[in-house]
């Protein structure tokens, strides 16, 4: 501190890549330029960060006409050591506050098994 002033750190607990994952789990047709609103984020920005997401294994897209629908890979295990273990959908589940998206890739549970 200098002259009494508190220099105050500034931080969140999402990153942008989150927000972008979130945005894009809420609504799979959004365009670039309404996830840049939403997230606070450029254009340019969010570009990049699907990009990273795709490259990464976590996101795909399909060109549909003149817009891109994209499919969030939910089975993919988040990629930071310290966060190892939940997957995409769990992590998700939490933040849009809804069960876990089905991944179609995943077995059916057995008969009488579900909600346990």
């Amino acid at each position: 501190m200098e002259n009494g002033t508190a220099v105050e750190r500034q931080w969140t607990f999402l990153t942008n890549h989150a927000r972008v994952l979130v945005q894009i789990a809420r609504d799979p047709g959004i365009r670039v330029r309404d996830i840049a609103a939403l997230c606070l984020l450029t254009e340019r920005a969010v570009q990049r960060i699907i990009t990273d997401l795709e490259q990464a294994g976590y996101l795909s897209h399909e060109r549909r006409g003149r817009t891109n629908h994209y499919s969030v890979i939910t089975s993919k295990q988040l990629r930071h050591p310290a966060d190892a273990g939940p997957t995409v959908s769990e992590l998700l589940a939490t933040l849009l506050r809804q069960d876990p998206p089905k991944d179609p890739a995943a077995p059916d549970p057995a008969p009488g098994t579900a909600g346990q």
